[in-house]
Formats: C-alpha cells, structure tokens, sequence
C-alpha cells in the first residue's frame, strides 16, 4: 500500500513514501503519496532494465516470509487457501483513459515477469485476466480517501465492481481460483505513481495480497520504500507459480512442499542469512500509522514515533522494523530539533546499512540528511549525501528521490558558488523530476521548497 504521507521538511520530501492511518479494505490498494501537479508538459525519462540481485536471506526464512504473504490479507484476515491463476497464459488489459507512459511501463513489467520470474504474461487488448482500468484520481478518492489504486477478484470494470460492493463477490477469502480480476489505477496522476500501481498491483493480482513490514527487500512492505518490483518479488512470484503448488492448497500443505521447491529455485538460500522476521503487532503498526500519517498534531504524531520506537526495542528487533523506527522519530523531529533528527536517521542509516536489500532505504536517510545539512549551512555535507544517495536511487528507478536529491545537490553546489554546476545538474534532473513529480509546475515548487532550506547567511556570503 502506498499512503497520503504529510511529511517533515516541507514539500520536499513528499517523495518518500510512507504509511498513515488510512481506511484498511478486503482488497489490495497501492496507498496514496501525494505529488503536486499531474499533467506532463514536457519529455520525461524513462528507466531502462533492471538487473536481477541474488537474494541472500536462508530460505527457511523466505519460506515463512512466503506463507505470511500468501495466507493472510493486509488487513490480518486469514485466506484459507492457496489462488492463482492456473490455466494458460495470465493476459493484461488496459482500459480506460490510459496515461501516455502507461503502455512502455507495462511492456518493461511483463517483460520482467517473463525473464525473472518465468511467467506467461502477455499483453491483451480485449478482455483479460487482470483487467487494468484507469479511472479520475478523484474516482478513486471518493471510494477509499487515502488509496491510490487497488485490485479486487471477479470484476473487470468500475460498473462491475461499484455494483459487486456490499456483497461477496469482492471477499478474497471466498476465492478458490483466480480468474478474473479489475486494477483500478488513477488516469491523471504522475507517471511515476502510474507504473507503481502496475508494479505492486498487477504482482498482488497474480501472487501474494499481504504486506510485510519486515521485508527489506520488497514492495510488499508497507513502508513502501520499494517501488518496483524486486528480485525477491520475482522469486515470491516465481514460487507462487511453481508446478508443486496449485490453487486450493491450505497453508499447511504449502508450507509441507516449500522446503524442496525453495532449494530447487534459490539453491544459494540453503547458506543465506537469516534476518528478522515474526508477526508485527497491531500497537506498533497503530504507533507508525499515526506517527507519518496526515491527522494529529506534531507533538502527538512524535509521541506515536517514540512509542513505536520503544515498542521495537520491547520485541527486540535488530532489522528493518527498528530502522523505520528511528526513521519515523528523524522525520517527526526535522522542524522542531535537528540534532535529535540527525541522531535518529544516523541510527536508521546505520541498520538499513547492514540489511541486504536496503540500499534504497539508506538513500531515502541520505536524502533527509542532506537536506538537513543544506539546512545547517553545511553544503558539503550535504554534497557527500547527496553523492552517496543519487547511483541507489536510480538503480532503484525511483526518479522522484533521484530528482530530489539532484536539486538538493544542485542548490549546494549553488550556496558553495559554483553556479555553473548547479545549473547543470538541475538541467540533468528535469526529465526525472517530471517523471516522478508530473509536471514543470510541480518541479518549480519542488526547487523553490529546496531553496528555500539554504540559510540567508549562507546565501548573502557566497554572493559577496
């Protein structure tokens, strides 16, 4: 899920993509992260392929990681059975006012589908399996507030699904076998939202309809630092697809054959490490729900962050759980004590760090970071953040961070007097920031909120 984040640091860090307490439905939503501006005025970039990363947890770990995935919604319900589709290729649809970008996006995701995870996924121009239906964002919004788009079983259209609300045909849990199912996805949102929803959403649609908040190396996380589909997604995909397993399977005859089908398609887990994993309580979720969602006031949502952060260190936790602990305290304390923030997003760093899989959660830190330095009249410092962010995030092909923290580099660059390169590197960030922000518009507010960090002392010196 990807949920409407109120973020520290002004606007600038609305790219960073978090949770908040949002309406939590039977079916799996790609939460909302809010992006100002929609329409693209100008060429955007676009990201080339990915390159598959060996996954190195044990695959005694990535077997329970699985079962949790699989057999549970996101709201905790249990699925009594093992679905997915099981006859002839899985095809895909899109209907509706389908955003420009849409059509390569999806072509680079089923060819991802097909390469790492082995599936037969093609692309339908009729009716399909997974049917993906782009709607207004305002559509959307007046069904589920805080939802950027979402998949639901047995419709494939908004007629069909507005029709089949308030009975059992929506009800995961009722379902044996995966047939045919609608994405609802917004038709005028930035592209890079766009092809979020078809990552997250079409994977859901296929495989597993859980979120995990101690994956580190997922989508399906509901800290949604990932925004597209990872190596260990693949796998997850690949394993749902397995000829061992079919739909109708319990948990317990799942989990009686992954053993074997794991060592057969991730033979290296057998050595793997093993990382933090268990159930995730309910308090802790409310905590970190409250503490980065919209509603409540600074010092309660700090509270929540705090009380999320104690919560952690009760249970325990070494892993990723504990570091968006400490990064939720960083980001609630950005305004009011710098230092305090600093200390906590240090502490972050230091986790996501050592987590394999977590290269993307450390630059989100680096980011924070940066700014805050550029903040502080440190634009080296900021200069250092910045470089050690910018290669992690565009090899994770999230070009609103990458366009972030290129204008935070370039508005250093700038303070230092080095204008020439400042204008460069602004200039270099202007496909991606209109790939990850939407449009010129969105961009401009961006850099002004940028700018705006940059103390006038610091300014007035390098002008004089």
């Amino acid at each position: 899920m990807r949920i409407t984040a109120v973020l520290a640091l002004a606007a600038l860090t609305a790219c960073a993509q978090t949770p908040d307490s949002g309406y939590r439905a039977e079916v799996s939503m790609n939460r909302l992260v809010e992006q100002p501006g929609s329409s693209v005025t100008s060429a955007v970039n676009l990201f080339s392929g990915q390159t598959p990363q060996r996954v190195s947890r044990s695959n005694a770990e990535i077997a329970q990681d699985f079962l949790d995935l699989e057999f549970r919604m996101e709201s905790g319900r249990a699925l009594p059975v093992l679905t997915r589709f099981e006859d002839g290729p899985i095809t895909v649809a899109l209907t509706g006012q389908v955003p420009p970008t849409a059509e390569a996006d999806l072509a680079r995701l089923i060819s991802r589908f097909r390469n790492e995870a082995g599936l037969d996924v093609r692309r339908a121009s009729g009716p399909a399996n997974i049917n993906v239906v782009f709607v207004p964002r305002k559509t959307i919004r007046a069904t589920f507030s805080n939802v950027a788009c979402f998949v639901a079983p047995r419709v494939a259209s908004w007629e069909e699904y507005k029709a089949a609300r308030g009975t059992g045909t929506l009800d995961w849990t009722t379902l044996r076998q995966r047939e045919r199912l609608a994405i609802f996805a917004p038709a005028d949102s930035t592209p890079q939202e766009v092809r979020d929803c078809l990552h997250e959403e079409i994977a859901q649609a296929m495989g597993p309809l859980n979120d995990l908040y101690q994956l580190p190396d997922s989508v399906f996380n509901d800290d949604n630092f990932h925004t597209v589909l990872t190596s260990f997604d693949m796998l997850m995909l690949r394993v749902h697809y397995a000829p061992e397993l079919r739909s109708g399977m319990t948990r317990e005859q799942v989990a009686a054959v992954l053993p074997g089908l794991l060592a057969r398609l991730n033979p290296t887990g057998a050595t793997g490490r093993t990382h933090q994993g268990g159930q995730t309580p309910r308090a802790w979720i409310r905590a970190m729900e409250t503490a980065l969602g919209p509603r409540g006031s600074v010092s309660a949502r700090n509270a929540a962050a705090h009380e999320a952060l104690a919560i952690a260190h009760a249970q325990g936790w070494q892993a990723s759980r504990l570091a968006f602990s400490w990064f939720a305290v960083g980001r609630l304390n950005v305004s009011n004590d710098p230092v305090a923030a600093a200390n906590a997003f240090a502490n972050a760093e230091r986790i996501y760090r050592r987590l394999p899989g977590a290269q993307i959660q450390a630059a989100h830190v680096d980011m924070q970071l940066a700014a805050l330095a550029l903040s502080q009249a440190n634009p080296a410092q900021a200069i250092a953040f910045a470089d050690r962010a910018i290669p992690v995030a565009r090899q994770a092909q999230n070009a609103s961070l990458l366009a972030t923290v290129m204008l935070v580099k370039a508005q250093a660059l700038e303070a230092q007097g080095n204008v020439a390169a400042a204008r460069a590197l602004r200039l270099d960030s202007q496909g991606w920031a209109r790939y990850g922000f939407g449009s010129d518009a969105a961009t401009r507010a961006r850099m002004r909120d940028i700018a705006s960090l940059v103390p006038s002392k610091l300014r007035q010196l390098f002008r004089g």
